[in-house]
């Protein structure tokens, strides 16, 4: 139970985006949600992630701010908001704000907050007002206001930031993203950029935020905030117009937080008397990041917006559901769900074939009628269902139920166990009913996920692994070659942010090398960055994209847009008489194949089709393209987009958590007028050893790839039969009697 009642807080300070992250009359808050929305949905819900706090934070006087608004359908008096911190209930509230925001505020209790990761919950309850049928569950919601919801801390301690240790507890601001302001006088100079880019993929490892962005300056201190951090970088000369730097910079390099005096708020200075002392400064910061990449990893780093870390699965392993973050529920209504986050590497290759199996512990009573069943859903999609058939209840003890890997993708992975149920007295659905107590199913936390050996071998072109896990980049011990055009704020931004992005995935910063041209890159993996008019012909060409987009490429207008060309208006005309009954007829079968047969024309061919060559559309704003290197041996990943600042927007949205997981295959384009995602698939890949050979691994290669390629399987079968046949005869011939 909580310490204290809780009750609303109209007066409560409600902080606003223009604070420095102080409250009216002294203290300091967090905010605490890791996104721009947040909504617990269904009769059920729980949202946990980890929340980082300083040694002067975890050692103030706390409270927990809420606001909330939920659907007028919900039931007040049987459903509950409940909110824990480190698996202690802090405060429970009824649910019953449907006209607009109602903030509540509850008392955090001494000791209960730790210097370092917190873990905090939001779970709901909810109970329709009059329906009892599943469809009626959809209905129900409660709207976190991320604005409004934050810890706030008594005193000014809290603000106080004493080691760079600080830097895990940026946090959010009130849309839930993280920023990084690098203050560097000396950007355009020569040798400035390596350090630069090892600072930000440090920076990013260590505060681990789901939504980062790095913004570089060279003459004036951003202004603070939340989820903001200044870094001022360079030698004490460099900083004079700026900022004061510390006589200690002027012989030996300096990383600590000081405190601006313009605005009061601390900043972190790095500094020394020559670049190269200011990289040994970096380096005392980034290298607690360091790991080799050939030393694996136990678990993708998730905990700041989804707890806990999701373990790494590299072959077979069996995880209990209470390893996983899932715990024992009683349920008592129609429909629930719950689940948890399993990583795959980026070698990845079984989802044509391959098969996972959750052993499932659960009960459910025998008001629960046949027809009701249990759902698992893979990263959105529907995998396998289980029906409840029995008329008397039942319990599952460790019951088998696979699950396809057909939608698994390298990287972080979401797995949902959903329970259907129905029973009479939902049909009848008396006054009451919907708020019963009574628990008509439960699912146990001894339920285990079962992962099965898996094909592995690496795969070029593939953008989801590279959104996945940074492959092929995390794996480079070398440092990468990186091209890019020019070096000004918004490039140099924007490239901070997709390589900040990639090692939090990568889970280790990686070593680049700036490189000024493909000659200079060689069979190497390489990253190019830039607007589209500075790319190299050779390089787009390369990766099957049009040179003519370096001039065509340009986005609309509204006044363009408004208007449609008439060429494209007979264009269309023209395909809807001649062809469009004929290939709708086409698109029809193949819609019914591969909804029956889960079968692609792409399947039926014995050669996979060329790659065609991609022109970025005037909607396009950024585009990230991978194809092999000019000998085949290496991969080259394009990052372009239509200017430097169109390039720095691009890279900032499509780093967002609900997206980055959508970039895959050989081509993914991001609109930034409608926020639409595009993806080309790959039509042509190669494999690229990842593994030691081994019997059992090619046996598993072979299987997916003939799962993949139907024609190709029956081939093979028929010619093995016709080899059995002919030796079969071979033999016969040569034994037995003979007259």
């Amino acid at each position: 139970m909580p310490d204290q009642s809780p009750a609303t807080a109209p007066s409560a300070p409600r902080p606003t985006a223009q604070q420095d992250g102080t409250l009216p009359g002294g203290g300091t808050f967090r905010f605490v949600v890791p996104s721009a929305k947040l909504g617990l949905e269904g009769e059920f819900d729980r949202r946990s992630w980890s929340v980082y706090l300083t040694p002067e934070q975890a050692a103030a006087p706390a409270k927990f701010n809420l606001a909330y608004q939920n659907a007028i359908v919900v039931a007040p008096e049987a459903s509950q908001l409940t909110v824990l911190l480190n698996n202690r209930v802090v405060g429970e509230q009824q649910i019953g704000s449907p006209d607009g925001l109602s903030s509540i505020s509850f008392d955090v209790p001494p000791g209960l907050l730790q210097p370092g990761g917190n873990l905090l919950s939001l779970q709901a309850t909810q109970r329709h007002r009059t329906d009892c049928s599943v469809a009626s569950t959809y209905e129900l919601w409660s709207d976190i206001d991320p604005a409004q919801t934050y810890l706030s801390f008594s005193g000014q301690e809290a603000a106080k930031l004493s080691s760079t240790d600080a830097i895990r507890a940026i946090g959010v601001n009130e849309a839930g993203r993280t920023q990084f302001n690098l203050v560097v006088p000396a950007l355009e100079q020569p040798g400035t950029t390596k350090p630069l880019l090892r600072l930000a993929q440090g920076l990013a490892i260590l505060s681990g935020m789901p939504n980062q962005t790095f913004a570089f300056t060279t003459d004036a201190l951003p202004m603070p905030g939340p989820g903001k951090m200044a870094i001022v970088v360079g030698t004490p000369a460099e900083l004079q117009p700026l900022f004061a730097a510390p006589a200690a910079a002027l012989t030996a390099p300096l990383a600590a937080f000081v405190t601006d005096p313009r605005s009061g708020s601390p900043v972190l200075l790095i500094s020394g008397p020559s670049w190269p002392a200011i990289s040994s400064a970096i380096d005392t910061i980034v290298s607690t990041t360091d790991r080799s990449p050939t030393v694996r990893r136990d678990a993708l780093a998730t905990e700041r917006w989804s707890a806990p870390d999701a373990p790494l699965l590299f072959s077979d392993t069996k995880l209990p559901f209470s390893q996983l973050g899932v715990k024992t529920i009683e349920f008592s209504g129609r429909r629930v769900r719950t689940g948890f986050n399993i990583g795959v590497p980026s070698d990845f290759y079984a989802n044509a074939y391959g098969e996972a199996t959750i052993l499932l512990d659960a009960a459910y009573t025998q008001a629960v009628l046949p027809g009701s069943h249990v759902d698992i859903y893979v990263n959105g999609n529907i995998a396998s269902t289980v029906p409840l058939a029995s008329t008397g209840g039942g319990i599952f003890r460790h019951f088998p139920i696979r699950v396809t890997m057909r939608h698994f993708i390298p990287g972080v992975n979401r797995i949902s166990v959903e329970a259907i149920l129905m029973t009479k007295e939902d049909e009848v659905c008396v006054p009451g009913t919907t708020g019963s107590t009574a628990p008509r199913f439960a699912l146990f936390d001894t339920s285990e996920f079962h992962m099965p050996d898996f094909a592995r071998v690496g795969q070029r072109p593939n953008l989801a692994a590279f959104a996945g896990t940074g492959y092929p980049y995390g794996r480079n011990a070398d440092p990468i070659p990186l091209f890019i055009d020019r070096i000004d704020p918004d490039t140099l931004s924007a490239t901070a942010t997709l390589l900040g992005q990639m090692a939090l995935v990568a889970g280790r910063p990686m070593a680049v090398e700036p490189a000024a041209t493909p000659a200079a890159i060689g069979e190497r993996d390489a990253i190019f960055i830039g607007s589209i008019s500075q790319m190299p012909a050779a390089v787009l060409s390369q990766v099957n994209i049009s040179p003519t987009s370096q001039a065509s490429w340009r986005p609309t207008t509204d006044a363009q847009s408004a208007q449609a060309e008439p060429a494209t208006t007979f264009d269309e005309w023209r395909s809807k008489v001649n062809g469009g009954v004929w290939r709708g007829q086409i698109t029809s079968f193949q819609e019914w194949l591969r909804r029956n047969f889960d079968i692609s024309l792409s399947s039926l061919q014995f050669i996979p089709g060329a790659e065609t060559i991609f022109t970025p559309s005037s909607v396009d704003s950024f585009m990230i393209a991978q194809g092999p290197s000019s000998s085949g041996g290496a991969t080259w990943t394009i990052v372009a987009a239509p200017s430097a600042k169109d390039l720095r927007e691009g890279a900032e949205a499509v780093t967002a958590q609900d997206i980055w997981p959508q970039i895959s295959g050989h081509i993914t384009t991001f609109s930034s007028k409608t926020g639409a995602i595009e993806t080309v698939p790959v039509s042509r890949f190669h494999f690229v050893a990842s593994q030691p050979w081994s019997l059992s691994n090619y046996r598993l290669i072979a299987a997916n790839w003939l799962s993949t390629n139907i024609l190709s399987y029956a081939l093979l079968l028929v010619a093995l039969s016709l080899l059995i046949g002919v030796t079969t005869a071979g033999m016969l011939a040569t034994l037995g009697r003979r007259k």
